[in-house]
């Protein structure tokens, strides 16, 4: 069974303006971005721990997804079978916030 998605504002946030970025060059590229990185994240929430831990923070629950340049970070809520999505972050930004 796969585990609920829930979305933080932050990673909403870091989505769109990825996409509007990618948009104000190729409308289409951004839309297929968006439905891939969709589509990562719902395979991920059929097997929330197949992700490695994400190393600034070394905490077995908050995972990432690494679909280079892109780092979807999630923290995995077993009691209530959901995954967190934090930040859907491009590497080039550097390290994200995660508080």
């Amino acid at each position: 069974m796969a585990y609920q998605i829930i979305w933080s504002q932050t990673a909403v946030d870091d989505l769109r303006q990825i996409v509007e970025f990618i948009a104000l060059d190729d409308a289409i590229a951004a839309a297929s971005l968006a439905e891939r990185i969709l589509s990562r994240i719902e395979r991920t929430a059929k097997l929330p721990f197949s992700n490695r831990t994400v190393p600034e923070k070394a905490v077995e629950s908050i995972r990432e997804i690494i679909w280079r340049p892109y780092r979807i970070i999630y923290q995995v809520d077993d009691q209530r079978d959901a995954i967190h999505i934090l930040r859907v972050w491009h590497a080039a930004r550097g390290v994200p916030d995660l508080e």
